[in-house]
């Protein structure tokens, strides 16, 4: 299981709130969490689990992903931001069900990431490539 960083968390949190024009105690009531326990997640205090992270993300309206990411559970992503944000929003999963195909997608577009390089490394130089030796030569032969 990955461990949480709270640094910067809290703020992130506070932040997203603050956008969101919520008090805490309202962000609380609408997570399910109690008004200390969220205050201290805000302070950097408590260090809250991937479940109350993911209704604190519901209560704040915004995807649980965006605080895993925050917190340090799942890695920025990089690829079709329409399937994430599916894959976020989709309420017949629940939040560790979630992650999980996140990060299944991530090792996934890693995977082919590597693969393309591996292939890129692999390509035989073009021979019609301006910049080649032979090419040189041939135009040295003119």
């Amino acid at each position: 299981m990955a461990r949480i960083d709270v640094s910067g968390l809290g703020d992130f949190i506070r932040d997203q709130r603050d956008q969101a024009q919520m008090s805490l105690r309202q962000l609380a009531k609408a997570a399910d969490v109690s008004n200390p326990y969220l205050s201290q997640v805000e302070r950097g205090l408590r260090r809250p689990s991937a479940e109350i992270l993911g209704r604190i993300a519901q209560g704040l309206r915004i995807s649980a992903e965006t605080l895993y990411v925050q917190a340090g559970i799942l890695d920025q992503r990089d690829g079709d931001e329409a399937v994430t944000t599916a894959i976020a929003a989709d309420a017949t999963l629940s939040e560790r069900q979630r992650a999980t195909i996140l990060q299944i997608y991530a090792a996934f577009q890693a995977e082919n990431r590597a693969q393309a390089e591996r292939d890129e490394a692999e390509r035989p130089a073009d021979p019609m490539d301006s910049h080649s030796p032979e090419m040189e030569h041939r135009e040295e032969e003119r």
